[in-house]
């Protein structure tokens, strides 16, 4: 898989899960930019980063991790941007599933939910895997081009 960079953020729920992950991205040799947050003190807001990513992500060979809490919240905020496809994910099957028929491009899972052998299992089945096109394509691209009522 042609991957560029990935943008990662958390907000303060997701901070240390998100400081693994960074790890196991540059262990696989992928440039990560971390954009926060930058503590588990503090409390932020999990849209702000969801923003954040799906702004920076600009072509097809960028792709995003997002963590929160659950990842319920911080996954709705990035899915309101139209080139974004991303995952709610809690294992790794859903992980590589969501590569390969929906070509998600943003990893989301929640700190609280999931536990470190997950996270790990997830990040590397999801960066590892191909979207396999086909019957998939034509309902990936109505994903895109979906209108809010």
């Amino acid at each position: 898989m042609n991957i560029s960079k990935v943008y990662i953020a958390s907000d303060h729920a997701g901070y240390e899960a998100k400081m693994q992950t960074k790890n196991i991205l540059e262990n696989m040799g992928l440039s990560v930019v971390d954009l926060g947050t930058n503590s588990a003190s503090i409390s932020v807001d999990y849209p702000d980063f969801a923003t954040l990513v799906a702004s920076s992500i600009k072509s097809s060979d960028e792709f995003g991790v997002l963590i929160c809490g659950s990842g319920i919240g911080i996954s709705i905020a990035a899915n309101r941007f139209s080139h974004i496809r991303c995952a709610l994910s809690h294992n790794a099957t859903v992980a590589r599933l969501s590569r390969e028929h929906n070509d998600a491009n943003v990893l989301c899972f929640g700190a609280r939910v999931v536990g470190s052998d997950v996270i790990k299992d997830m990040v590397e089945v999801f960066f590892a895997t191909e979207f396999i096109g086909g019957r998939h394509q034509r309902r990936v691209e109505k994903l895109g081009a979906c209108q809010c009522f």
